[in-house]
């Protein structure tokens, strides 16, 4: 309804008529207060109220006014904004939103108290309810405002509990794979601890951080924990800088803990690469400059130290080769280490590494390894000039030449020392047109070389046995050997003059007491249809061989 208040007119008098049926009819009440002169009585209180029961978004000013078309659009107005607001989310209602919701309700409370100024309300109580009503109505907003924030803060909190999650997720996805693969989800799990521990310090989520973060550091450490100190070192190098980019306050004690096991996984790394590929002088050096007073750092000289006495040690076991290596690797790591006192290491291992060598060689020829034997000895020779086996190392090495193309040359080793007593004298002349060296093993070790003979010619199979070094007048290149008794072996290897096509020979004799001996070396042209010739690119195979000439007292 409009307005239920009635007013009459000043000085009328149809009151004390009304006892009259047939008295004057009064005339109808206006339909809304007068447009001009002062509002009704009560109409300030009317309008309070009014407005109050208009700012709760209800429309129920407006509804106590009869006004229902503009109690719909209040209606309307918060059921947009509860869209709007509900559920909660951690951002709140969208500012627009909540600007044009309050615009509405000020408009609201404004236009009712206007409406509420001209009309009456019927009974005098109405006015002072309206004002109550109102004004415990209010706190539905209020209250609903503050619930809202309620809500809106436990959805932020949600908000970054799930990105705590998130993070938790992904150190949970990187611990299973290798640091180097990992090392993006790490970085990015941590992106996450460090944003909510630093933007957000009061949260549930931030509360949970240094839990979390222990548990990143374990999980990135873990080949530490686990013994794998090699695959340790870089996990718990990256651990290290943390405290650059994430910064101590958040990290507390774990910005310090990586120190001591990194400094244990370098070492424990290093010791377990000495004299192997790598030599772990990369993870030793890194120690001592990094960590030059640690414990760890302290152990690097007597483990090295104790190495080497390991591998002197194995010199004289059953692979001095494989020890000799070691001590290679050894004095090399010495040697690049940044410490005066690990430096001088170096020269115990450099002289073991002589007595390895040595030991090595020797080694290879017992075990029949003559090509290898004969490259480590003549290398010994050559590089320790000085040093008291030189002589026996080019000995054995000639011994390993010929047991290569003659392995009975090979069942003993040199004597080290020449034998006393008699010798007999060996002629060996040369009729080849090419130089010949000959090494000889038995009691005795060493070469000859003779000279290319001038003038001499390839033979025939059939005719080199009869005219070898026989021809009357010819002076034949000769080498004069004092041999004393006993087994001898033979190589005769062609030089100076001699095609691709000459082949060396070896033969064995026996040197008896009281004799001398001859020998003749000539070149044959073999046949090309010879079933034991390889192919050839021409028609003829020439080969160097020995010939025993005679003995005679």
């Amino acid at each position: 309804m409009e307005s239920d208040d009635r007013y009459g007119a000043a000085g009328q008098g149809w009151g004390a008529d009304r006892g009259g049926e047939d008295g004057p009819v009064p005339p109808p009440p206006p339909s809304r207060a007068p447009a001009v002169g002062p509002p009704p009585p009560g109409a300030p209180l009317r309008a309070v109220g009014a407005a109050l029961l208009n700012l709760t978004g209800l429309g129920l000013g407006y509804a106590l006014l009869g006004r229902w078309t503009r109690a719909a659009v209040c209606w309307a107005a918060t059921a947009v904004l509860l869209w709007a607001a509900l559920p909660a989310d951690p951002d709140g209602v969208p500012g627009g939103v909540l600007a044009g919701y309050l615009l509405v309700l000020v408009a609201a409370a404004a236009d009712g108290a206007r409406i509420a100024l001209r009309s009456a309300l019927g009974g005098a109580w109405r006015p002072v309810v309206a004002v109550g009503l109102g004004v415990v109505l209010l706190a539905v907003p209020t209250g609903g405002a503050v619930v809202y924030g309620s809500a809106r803060d436990e959805a932020r909190e949600q908000m970054l509990l799930d990105r705590l999650a998130a993070g938790d997720e992904r150190v949970a996805t990187a611990s299973g794979r290798p640091f180097d693969a990992a090392k993006g989800e790490y970085e990015r799990a941590l992106d996450a601890y460090r944003a909510l521990g630093e933007d957000h310090p009061g949260s549930r989520a931030a509360k949970l951080v240094p839990d979390r973060l222990k548990a990143y550091y374990d999980a990135v450490s873990a080949p530490y924990a686990e013994k794998r100190l090699c695959e340790a070192v870089a996990p718990l190098t990256y651990l290290r800088t943390l405290p650059d980019s994430v910064g101590e306050r958040l990290l507390g004690p774990l910005a310090a803990w990586p120190d001591e096991p990194l400094a244990a996984s370098l070492y424990g790394c290093g010791v377990s690469r000495l004299g192997g590929p790598g030599g772990g002088g990369t993870e030793l050096g890194e120690l001592l400059r990094t960590f030059p007073g640690s414990a760890s750092a302290r152990q690097v000289g007597p483990a090295i130290g104790k190495r080497i006495k390991e591998q002197v040690a194995a010199l004289e076991g059953a692979e001095p080769c494989a020890a000799t290596e070691v001590l290679r690797g050894l004095g090399a790591t010495a040697s690049g280490l940044p410490d005066e006192g690990v430096k001088a290491l170096r020269g115990d291992a450099d002289k073991s590494v002589v007595d390895g060598v040595y030991a090595c060689g020797v080694d290879q020829f017992e075990d029949e390894q003559f090509g290898a034997a004969r490259t480590t000895l003549t290398d010994f020779a050559r590089t320790y000039r000085s040093d008291g086996r030189a002589r026996q190392a080019r000995n054995i090495a000639i011994a390993a030449e010929i047991a290569d193309d003659r392995p009975a040359a090979g069942k003993r080793l040199p004597p080290s020392k020449r034998p006393g007593g008699s010798r007999m004298e060996l002629v060996i002349s040369n009729d080849a047109p090419n130089a010949v060296e000959v090494l000889y093993t038995g009691p005795v070790t060493g070469t000859a070389t003779l000279k290319a003979c001038a003038g001499c010619e390839r033979y025939s199979a059939s005719e080199g046995p009869r005219r070898a070094c026989g021809a009357s007048g010819r002076d034949y290149p000769k080498a004069r050997l004092r041999l004393p008794a006993g087994e001898y072996h033979f190589l005769y290897k062609h030089g100076t003059g001699a095609t691709a096509r000459v082949d060396s020979y070896s033969s064995g004799t026996k040197v008896q007491p009281g004799y001398t001996y001859t020998s003749c070396t000539y070149v044959i042209e073999r046949s090309p249809f010879d079933l034991d010739l390889p192919q050839l690119p021409d028609s003829i195979r020439p080969a160097l061989s020995p010939w025993g000439a005679g003995s005679s007292r």
